[in-house]
């Protein structure tokens, strides 16, 4: 009677430390997504940052120039740029700069680094949650085929939680550059 008390009792340790686990896997699922959304919003930035300073890096200092000018939802007005020897930036909080070309270009290569930065410290974060995560699986994987060998506990709920987070994290990944 004593060693089904004891049986019944580690099961119930193993099962809350199951239940921990997969509650911070949950935690850093959350984490992760918002990480992926992060290096997403990044990335577009930085695609945006360079075409804007190859742009600018084109367009003639000494003659006008015929472009097209988006004027919203993929409408544009054919439109002469005169010669560019300054440029408007916004710099936050709606205030706005006028710089030369090549302060301008400056101005955007120095975003460009801050990017680059900004979206290899997101990579490295998003490989640590995702290490954790494995880790975690794991840890309960171990802890069920321990517990499964007389406790009867089942690691069907964790697995299919588990193969969710994988899938989400599959689906949200961003290629980087």
């Amino acid at each position: 009677m004593s060693d089904e008390l004891r049986r019944q009792q580690q099961a119930a340790s193993i099962e809350q430390k199951i239940n921990e686990l997969v509650q911070q896997s949950r935690v850093l699922e959350a984490y992760l997504n918002d990480n992926i959304s992060r290096e997403a919003t990044v990335t577009r930035l930085l695609e945006e940052a360079r075409l804007a300073s190859n742009a600018i890096q084109n367009i003639p200092t000494d003659s006008e120039v015929e472009s097209f000018m988006p004027v919203g939802i993929g409408v544009y007005i054919k439109a002469l740029v005169p010669p560019v020897k300054k440029l408007l930036i916004n710099i936050g909080a709606d205030v706005t700069i006028e710089k030369s070309k090549e302060d301008s270009i400056n101005y955007i290569e120095s975003k460009i680094k801050e990017f680059e930065v900004a979206l290899r410290q997101l990579v490295s974060q998003k490989e640590q949650i995702s290490m954790r995560m494995e880790q975690i699986q794991g840890q309960v994987n171990q802890m069920l085929q321990k517990g499964a060998s007389g406790t009867g506990i089942s690691g069907d709920s964790f697995h299919s939680s588990h193969h969710s987070q994988q899938q989400s994290r599959d689906a949200g990944q961003q290629p980087t550059h």
